[in-house]
């Protein structure tokens, strides 16, 4: 039989050739440790651990366990039975469905964050967990997740042009990995020293009236479900997730003064919103199919709502790039000249923002639209005004749907007429 005559290395159990029997050969190096070769033509090699007289403990493979990792868990194992611990318990108990990631990651879900956080966060943690999170590591165990897994994962979504998103992802994941720590579940996080995978700096891209026309138009291009749900962010400017997420019984579109509401489990800061439905909204809204009788405004299957936003949102960059060339073509410029500046689809609410302000609507008043919590109203004036301004709020969206109305109307390289100008008809037509 082989032996070591000194500590095993990477390239000497590479080279150790297999026999016609069993071998298990010792680490000098370190008692208890070594390397099991099955006899050829098989010759599988594997780490285990044979320790003052207990059971044998299978490692796993040399193929799935570096040297080092195979020593630092034999370490593990020969600690644990100096301390009285069934180390082959426990591999049962680390290897059952309950520590499948998937499954730790729904009991962080209800144990965590539904638990600490309102609806519309807890929502948007539950989304990213089941769009990103999962696919990625369904079907692994938890204590098999390494820092490689989590760096491909954010480097994806870097490489898919979403950084921001994968800033959120990352904390959410260090926060994941934390209460396994808590819990018992893992010894280490994989997550220990890691950087965030970008650096998100604040935004203040608002689109120009050319490009929200450019951006409408691409929409019609683009279609069903994504074309009308971009037009429902310009005419809104509502959160992405709330108009993704948006019901029918949520609108009462045959009231004197059309409203939507927002419930509180689906808004961002857990306060339920009221926004005034525009005539254009409505037209939006009624033109939308009916997906096997489902409640869901945004639905292919009428059971869940859509995803593939980046996807779809790079749809839209095409197809707005496409008609800003050609509309340069028509004035004989070179269409290659034509350049849009990156954006990203909370900018329509930023730009509908900027919109309102233009035309004179107070902050205050901008920021009961958005639901924000108002920074122009503070102290002890914050508590007693309970008013939520659904008079201006209407104002202020029927004012931005008639400055929507006069971009999209506009003739190609004309100059988009002023707010103040505008006579449209609000009819919906």
């Amino acid at each position: 039989m082989t032996r070591a005559k000194s500590a095993f290395t990477s390239k000497w159990v590479d080279s150790v050739q297999a026999t016609d029997k069993r071998q298990e050969i010792p680490d000098p190096s370190l008692r208890g440790f070594y390397l099991i070769i099955q006899p050829a033509p098989g010759a599988a090699k594997s780490w285990a651990v044979r320790y003052k007289g207990k059971p044998k403990f299978t490692i796993g493979s040399v193929a799935a366990w570096s040297l080092a990792d195979a020593r630092k868990e034999a370490g593990r194992v020969m600690r644990a039975l100096d301390e009285g611990r069934d180390p082959h318990a426990e591999k049962k108990e680390a290897t059952s469905d309950d520590n499948l990631t998937e499954n730790v990651l729904d009991e962080f879900l209800k144990r965590h964050v539904k638990a600490k956080n309102n609806g519309r966060t807890a929502y948007d943690v539950e989304n990213t967990i089941r769009r990103e999170i999962k696919p990625k590591m369904k079907g692994k165990m938890i204590t098999a997740i390494r820092r490689r897994d989590v760096i491909s994962l954010l480097d994806d979504m870097v490489d898919r042009g979403v950084p921001t998103m994968a800033v959120r992802t990352y904390a959410l994941l260090k926060k994941f990995f934390n209460w396994c720590i808590e819990r018992g579940i893992l010894e280490v996080s994989p997550m220990g020293g890691l950087k965030p995978p970008a650096t998100v700096e604040a935004r203040d891209r608002v689109l120009s009236d050319t490009e929200l026309r450019w951006a409408w138009l691409a929409a019609d291009e683009i279609g069903w479900p994504f074309g009308p749900l971009f037009k429902m962010l310009a005419v809104t400017a509502q959160r992405k997730e709330e108009v993704a997420g948006a019901s029918r019984s949520e609108f009462d579109l045959k009231a004197r003064d059309p409203v939507w509401v927002i419930p509180p489990a689906r808004a961002k800061n857990g306060r339920e919103h009221l926004v005034p439905v525009t005539p254009l909204a409505i037209s939006l809204i009624e033109s939308l199919p009916v997906i096997n009788a489902s409640d869901l405004l945004f639905t292919t299957n009428g059971e869940t709502t859509v995803g593939g936003f980046s996807k779809a949102k790079e749809r839209l960059d095409a197809a707005m790039l496409k008609i800003a060339r050609r509309e340069a073509q028509e004035r004989c410029n070179d269409p290659e000249e034509v350049k849009i500046a990156p954006w990203v689809l909370h900018d329509f609410r930023r730009t509908a923002a900027s919109g309102m302000a233009a035309q004179g609507v107070q902050p205050h008043v901008i920021e009961a639209v958005l639901n924000h919590k108002s920074g122009a109203i503070k102290g002890v004036a914050a508590v007693y005004n309970r008013y939520d301004y659904d008079r201006e709020k209407k104002q202020a969206l029927t004012g931005w749907e008639r400055h929507v109305r006069s971009i999209i109307a506009a003739e190609p390289g004309s100059n988009v007429i002023s707010f103040g100008k505008v006579t449209l008809r609000e009819t919906g037509e």
